[in-house]
Formats: C-alpha cells, sequence, structure tokens
C-alpha cells in the first residue's frame, strides 16, 4: 500500500482479469513490477462474528497488546455491551499503537474505496501481492476500514485496567486472574476458576529471561482444562544471544559516535528493547 502522493503511482496502468466482465474493474487495480496492486484506502481482516453473538458475550480477556488492536470493531461496530479487562501496560502501549496506525491512515486518505474485486469470482483470479485465506471468516468482503479516532477513544474507555495476580470477581460466579506470560510487557495468561473447575487460557507466552517480568508458571498447574492460544517450536537461534549481539554492536556504534537506526514499530516491541539496552 501507498500512503503518499505519487505521480508514479497514479500513472501505473491498469490491469483487468482475464474472461472476466467487469467495466468498473479495471479502475481498482494496477499493474507494478509484475505484480497486481489495490488502489484504496487499506482495509482490515476484523475479528470473526458469524458464529457468536457479541450481544450475548459479557467480558474479554485481553492477553497482550497485539490481541487488543481489533477492539474497537467489537466495542463500537456490534452489540457488546460487557466489560473489557486488561493489565495496564497492555491498555497504555495497545492505545499508542492503535493511535500510530489511525493517524498514519488518516493523514493520507484515499477517496477511492474499491469493492467489486472482492467478489469471490474476481479475487481468486487476481495475481495479487498478499494471500487471501480460503476461510470464510478471511474473504475479503467481509475487511473493513481503520475505526476513527473517536470510535478508538470510545472502545479504550470501556477497558477496566487490573494488575497481575488480582482476582477479578464475575458475578459472582467465576474468578479470574491475569499472571505474566512473559511474552511482551503486560502479556498475561489467564486463570478462570468456578467453585468446580479451574480453566487455563493459555496465550502467547514466553520462559525466556529477556523480559522485564517472567513467566508466571506456577499457577497454571493442576488446570481441569488448558485452552491454547497457539503452539510454536522452539526457536534454532536463541534470542538472548541476539540480543546480547544486538546490544554490543549498538553501544560499539554509539562510542564511535555514531547514530544507530533500528527498523522497528514505534510502539510494542520497541520497550522491551529498551529494557534490553538500558543495561549498556
Amino acid at each position: 500500500m501507498s500512503h503518499c502522493h505519487s505521480n508514479h503511482l497514479s500513472t501505473l496502468p491498469n490491469w483487468t482479469p482475464k474472461d472476466i466482465r467487469e467495466p468498473q474493474l479495471e479502475n481498482e487495480l494496477k499493474e507494478c513490477c509484475g505484480r497486481v496492486f489495490i488502489d484504496s484506502a487499506p482495509e482490515f481482516c476484523i475479528p470473526e462474528t458469524s458464529t457468536i453473538n457479541l450481544k450475548h458475550v459479557d467480558v474479554i480477556l485481553i492477553s497482550n497488546y497485539q490481541s487488543m488492536l481489533a477492539l474497537p470493531y467489537i466495542t463500537e461496530r456490534t452489540e457488546f455491551s460487557g466489560i473489557v479487562f486488561a493489565t495496564d501496560p497492555t491498555l497504555q502501549i495497545a492505545k499508542q499503537f492503535m493511535e500510530e496506525m489511525v493517524k498514519y491512515i488518516e493523514r493520507t486518505p484515499k477517496a477511492r474505496q474499491a469493492s467489486l474485486w472482492k467478489k469471490s469470482s474476481v479475487y481468486k483470479h487476481i495475481p495479487l501481492a498478499f494471500n487471501v485465506d480460503t476461510n470464510q471468516n478471511s474473504k475479503p468482503f467481509l475487511w473493513q476500514q481503520i475505526y476513527s479516532t473517536k470510535e478508538l477513544n470510545n472502545s479504550l474507555s470501556k477497558v477496566k485496567v487490573i494488575g497481575f495476580a488480582e482476582q477479578i470477581d464475575i458475578f459472582g460466579s467465576l474468578q479470574a486472574q491475569a499472571l505474566s506470560a512473559g511474552y511482551c510487557i503486560g502479556s498475561c495468561n489467564w486463570v478462570i476458576t468456578s467453585n468446580h473447575e479451574k480453566i487455563v487460557y493459555l496465550s502467547n507466552s514466553s520462559t525466556l529471561t529477556t523480559h522485564p517480568k517472567p513467566m508466571d508458571h506456577i499457577p497454571l498447574r493442576n488446570a481441569d482444562v488448558l485452552v491454547l492460544n497457539n503452539l510454536s517450536q522452539t526457536p534454532h537461534v536463541n534470542p538472548d544471544s541476539m540480543l546480547g549481539e544486538f546490544c554490543v554492536n549498538i553501544g560499539k556504534a554509539l562510542q564511535m559516535g555514531g547514530n544507530v537506526l533500528v527498523p522497528c514499530y514505534s510502539s510494542g516491541v520497541i520497550y522491551d528493547l529498551f529494557e534490553c539496552l538500558a543495561l549498556h
């Protein structure tokens, strides 16, 4: 996608799929270096909502800032009226991340909103520069444009901040706790207990020692139900040594009077890097 005005981009040739008769479609697709791009404002794949009525959802538990980026689509564009819980670092980092994303897109608005290419009979024949999932809930016709700043602020105002290991009472029926996941600053796993059962929701987690708060794994034991968000194999390269090399090279560059540019998001992982760089 492009977020700058460019004569080169505006003069790119149109592209039309063979054997598809859509007169206006050629105004939505551009060709560049043998690849096809959509000339439209950016859109996002929102959380799946077709199999659940969010009107009946009472509580949302946020595990880390990455899991929170789509929250306005739920709180502001559905009938959800429940409570959202998150740790304070998760809320603050997600807020910065989302504000930056909204401003990035809004500062160069595009008048065009392409929609014809989203037809199933069309996009399957377009050699797009990205992969479109065949999953029903990831199909382009479900994508939406970015939420507004007002929607963002309204959504964040509905989040209730909780601390690690704090007992949350959920309607007198359940107790919930957020336990450090060690994945990123503010990240957590959830333990939900009733009078008879213990449910553990294991989100993105890390047992490495490079994060400011280690994973709290002892309270996760002896669960009756374990819900796993995802699984990954142990990395072939140890991040500890990679971060050590990263910090050493930065130190050398600064000692020689140089500057260091780190290509990463200005929110999120940068705060973990600060923790590692502080010692150097």
